[in-house]
């Protein structure tokens, strides 16, 4: 007997972000707001139709794929670094990308609607928490009165975000960051980019982030920026 048909999936689009690899990015969407992407639609939907309506709302969901963590098969348990990656819990009762399914959901501000650009609309968002070239399969928009829970619980993934590092840049360093992009670099780094187990001060750790390689070590809750190079 054969198994269920596969279900039809379209990329509809793909983002372009700061983050070329999976290191850096924010844990969870909309804790780093100053982050700006932008969601460039496929071919086949660069319809400005298709958008009609969508400039009143604030904010949007988007449904995409971990691309970059596809694999075979799944297991039933996972270990989430909110944990120190020691503990195992149910993969449904975690943000994991290792998943049945890779689909990730994210809700980010739709900051402008740019309907006549050289690759089509472009809708630019931020608060993504998406590597560059993610597929996106979907995109909603967000409803306040269904989507808002004020009162929900958080398990335990915590009540925030994450402990929060004081961010220190030379300003020398600071200076070879694009102007528009230095509030990002600094809240991305604020939220911690390393694993949650790893705790050397004495190590550094590079972010590619804007065209950047962003050195940098943490001691007790000081981030400090040793290099900025650029990406090869």
């Amino acid at each position: 007997m054969s198994g269920p048909a596969p279900i039809p999936m379209e990329v509809v689009a793909r983002i372009r972000s700061d983050f070329p690899t999976k290191f850096g990015i924010p844990r969870q969407s909309g804790l780093v707001e100053a982050l700006r992407s932008t969601v460039v639609f496929e071919p086949p939907y660069r319809d400005p139709e298709a958008l009609r309506g969508l400039e009143g709302f604030s904010h949007i969901w988007l449904i995409w794929q971990f691309s970059g963590a596809v694999r075979e098969g799944w297991s039933p348990t996972v270990r989430p670094p909110r944990l120190g990656g020691n503990v195992r819990m149910g993969v449904f009762a975690t943000r994991s990308p290792f998943r049945p399914n890779p689909i990730g959901l994210s809700s980010v501000k739709l900051e402008e609607i740019r309907l006549h650009t050289p690759q089509g609309p472009v809708l630019v968002v931020s608060g993504a928490d998406l590597m560059d070239g993610t597929p996106i399969l979907d995109i909603k928009p967000y409803l306040p009165y269904g989507d808002c829970h004020p009162e929900a619980s958080a398990g335990f993934a915590g009540p925030d975000g994450g402990a929060v590092l004081e961010v220190v840049i030379p300003p020398e360093l600071e200076a070879l960051v694009p102007p528009d992009k230095r509030e990002a670099l600094r809240g991305v780094l604020s939220h911690d980019p390393r694993p949650p187990y790893q705790h050397d001060p004495e190590r550094v750790y590079g972010m590619a982030f804007a065209g950047r390689d962003v050195r940098f070590s943490v001691e007790g809750e000081v981030l400090t920026v040793q290099e900025v190079l650029p990406l090869p």
